[in-house]
């Protein structure tokens, strides 16, 4: 990697492995100094050791891209020292003024911003969905792109190569809608007009893929879990399953953080952790424990104690990200297992939603009240619980239509 100097100002690229991260990746920074002060300016882009020892030489496609984003980014830096040279006003504190506009004009820049502010924020889950979003972005990109080099035409041309990379349109969305959170804050921060918006109806409009029937009906529950497994594996994973579904359609984050001191006079309470940070009234879940919930205790919990979590996933001494790592572990092996026993059975793709979607469908279908589902599943409103059962009735509506023939 180049070394620039100029009139005593020194600058290089500079990979920085001063601090050890959890995915054994450092980021890339520009280190300029000058009489003696030095400043490290980041990049946006992490590398592990093995990929900045080749970086130079290498032929491989994502690498040559991500050099020449980091060469484009020190570029910058270059340009900008040479300018205040030349004016005799080069400070620390002006290139500093200089980059944070140029980075705030940075998409990839923000993307990374995004990512670091959830991480400190412990939303490890948003910030690995922004993380994979600019990854692929770069992939595609060749350049440090700029809020204005998104217009409808770019955001079509994105669409395409994402296709033909073999992404679903429900990946597509994910990619587009982060994009289009990044847009908009760039918007809000005036880096960029509004006139220049390129998303929305007749403009660019984001694709939305046709959602699948996550339900299941009760016989097909049953036949679910009476299905014969054969290893422990599939055994636990389909039980975490069955427990996430009696347990008021819990999420497996919630679950794996669920404690013995959780569970008191043949009840389970807790508190929903996506939403807790979010409301400022705290809403707590309680779900009654039934013989096949405790059974499923017996078979795979901890030994009991207050203060220990019930599965044994995690454990105190933890880190916030490493625990979310193991939840997205455990969450992708139920999926991969359910899924196993869903095309078996003929019923395709069941996944930790589907117990969730199915825990709030037979309700419905019992003819429980919408306000008792509502509160069972956490919502604070009562039409997000209508939306969410409504995409899952297409069999019930077919069923009642057919009532409209049936002539005597």
């Amino acid at each position: 990697m180049e070394n620039f100097s100029l009139n005593g100002i020194t600058a290089s690229i500079f990979f920085d492995t001063r601090r050890t991260k959890e995915n054994l990746m450092y980021p890339v920074k520009y280190r300029v100094t000058y009489l003696r002060d030095r400043f490290y300016y980041p990049s946006g882009i992490d590398l592990t050791e093995e990929q900045w020892k080749i970086i130079d030489t290498t032929k491989k496609r994502d690498l040559i891209k991500t050099r020449e984003l980091i060469q484009s980014g020190f570029d910058q830096v270059k340009d900008h020292i040479k300018s205040m040279v030349k004016d005799e006003t080069f400070s620390f504190e002006a290139l500093n003024t200089r980059l944070s506009r140029g980075m705030k004009n940075s998409i990839i820049s923000a993307f990374y911003n995004r990512v670091d502010e959830l991480k400190k924020d412990g939303k490890i889950g948003s910030s690995d969905w922004y993380l994979y979003s600019v990854k692929i972005l770069q992939k595609f990109t060749e350049k440090d792109m700029k809020f204005a080099d998104v217009t409808v035409a770019w955001l079509k041309k994105y669409e395409t190569f994402l296709l033909e990379d073999g992404k679903s349109f429900t990946s597509i969305s994910m990619y587009m809608r982060a994009l289009q959170s990044i847009f908009n804050s760039g918007v809000r921060e005036g880096v960029v007009s509004k006139s220049r918006y390129p998303f929305g109806k007749g403009k660019y409009e984001i694709p939305q893929e046709e959602g699948r029937k996550m339900a299941l009906t009760l016989s097909q529950i049953g036949k679910v879990i009476n299905y014969p497994l054969t290893t422990e594996t599939e055994k636990r994973c389909r039980d975490l399953w069955f427990f996430s579904y009696l347990c008021n359609g819990i999420n497996i984050v919630d679950l794996l953080h669920l404690k013995y001191s959780d569970l008191e006079n043949g009840k389970i309470s807790f508190y929903r952790i996506k939403t807790i940070s979010r409301s400022k009234n705290k809403k707590k879940i309680v779900a009654i424990i039934l013989p096949e919930m405790q059974q499923i205790i017996n078979r795979w919990g901890n030994p009991k104690r207050t203060d220990s979590y019930i599965f044994p996933f995690l454990s105190a001494k933890l880190t916030l990200e490493a625990e979310m790592r193991i939840v997205k572990n455990a969450t992708s092996l139920i999926n991969k297992k359910m899924t196993k026993i869903g095309k078996a059975l003929g019923y395709g793709v069941i996944s930790t939603y589907t117990s969730r979607h199915s825990f709030a469908t037979v309700l419905k279908r019992s003819g429980a009240n919408i306000s008792f589902i509502s509160e069972s599943l956490g919502h604070t409103d009562m039409k997000t619980t209508e939306n969410y059962l409504d995409s899952f009735e297409d069999d019930t509506k077919l069923k009642n239509a057919s009532e409209l023939t049936k002539f005597k």
